[in-house]
């Protein structure tokens, strides 16, 4: 008689542990998690992060040179640094601006509130910032998400969070476009995209 093989499906449907924000600094605080671990924490999973190709990372440096120099003393731009989205997630978004605090966040990681807008760079990632991780942030409030899709040279803006998904969305090639909370920080998508 053979061992019955269990199906995937069946197995998804375990109770899984949920790891909290604060375990999951623990795991950091015993070793478990390092600076070199590429996680972030969304819904409770720890979920690695894919590493960072040169177009993703130009576009980041482009974004983090652009509104510093738009910004300063304004807003706190944040690159790839955690934010704390109630007691299951702590996503790095590529891009943060933060409300602007004169600590710069040295006493504790920001939470939805501090966010003024996230941007999610995505090239081999899109459907998983798309799917996962925009709604966590209609989820938590966050006021706008732009998502740059490399590939495809365009960006979605996400604006208007109510119930669980953004009220607003629009895709965008060309023009200009700045943030609903930091109207100063103009971005040309001609920068964004230039065409070599």
């Amino acid at each position: 008689m053979s061992t019955p093989i269990v199906e995937r499906a069946s197995l998804n449907s375990q109770p899984r542990h949920r790891w909290t924000v604060a375990e999951y600094h623990r795991m950091a605080e015993v070793g478990l998690l390092n600076e070199d671990s590429r996680v972030e924490l969304i819904d409770g999973e720890i979920v690695e992060m894919a590493p960072i190709g040169s177009s993703h990372g130009g576009e980041v440096k482009y974004f983090n040179n652009k509104l510093v120099s738009l910004l300063r003393g304004k807003a706190i731009v944040s690159i790839q640094d955690p934010i704390i989205l109630g007691g299951h997630a702590e996503p790095q978004p590529d891009i943060a601006l933060l409300r602007w605090r004169d600590d710069f966040y040295r006493t504790a990681n920001p939470h939805a509130e501090d966010v003024l807008l996230v941007i999610e760079v995505s090239d081999s990632t899109l459907r998983y910032d798309r799917d996962v991780k925009v709604p966590l942030y209609a989820n938590h409030g966050i006021p706008e998400v732009w998502l740059l899709d490399v590939q495809q040279k365009q960006l979605e803006i996400y604006r208007d969070p109510a119930d669980g998904q953004y009220q607003q969305r629009d895709c965008r090639q060309t023009g200009k476009i700045a943030p609903i909370l930091c109207p100063d920080a103009v971005i040309d998508l001609a920068e964004v995209f230039p065409k070599f």
